[in-house]
């Protein structure tokens, strides 16, 4: 059965779709703040991309958004705050990180998005915030908010009063 967004318990939400996911981000936006970093983890295909359109578009840039497999990043800067999104995917190694670029912005200048980044989080950051959408149906999604670190807790609960408020 196909849910729309939906708070479950704090920082535990389900999604029906992939407009359900990118609604997510959207309530998700107003809360980051420069130096803010999300690992965006789940199997291929569950979202993270989706759950990045929808930060950009309630940020305001407008661009499109893709996931950046090839090129590693994507700078979204159109919008009230700075949006850095990583993919990690192809990289086997936490050596390769200094060629990504990440080092230059993560944790300083705007908000950093990491998809695949829990392979690496030891070498990325101390404070973050790890989002983990999972597949548990066809469309269905379940959505998982773990901080790690004080502000990474503060941003969680943020986004978690924010969604209830959206969603009351």
């Amino acid at each position: 059965m196909t849910v729309a967004l939906e708070r479950r318990a704090p920082g535990r939400y389900a999604s029906g779709a992939q407009e359900d996911t990118e609604r997510f981000g959207e309530l998700v936006a107003p809360v980051l703040e420069d130096g803010d970093v999300l690992i965006l983890t789940g199997g291929l295909g569950v979202g993270k991309t989706h759950f990045t359109k929808g930060v950009c578009r309630a940020l305001g840039d407008d661009l499109p958004v893709t996931s950046p497999t090839f090129a590693l990043m994507a700078v979204h800067d159109r919008g009230k705050l700075p949006l850095f999104h990583f993919d990690l995917y192809r990289l086997e190694h936490a050596w390769e990180l200094e060629d990504t670029g990440v080092y230059d912005v993560l944790g300083y200048e705007g908000a950093c998005l990491l998809e695949w980044g829990e392979r690496f989080s030891d070498e990325l950051a101390d404070d973050y915030l790890t989002v983990t959408i999972s597949r548990t149906g066809e469309a269905d999604r379940e959505i998982a908010l773990d901080p790690h670190g004080a502000r990474a807790e503060r941003l969680a609960a943020a986004i978690d009063r924010s969604v209830a408020d959206a969603l009351a």
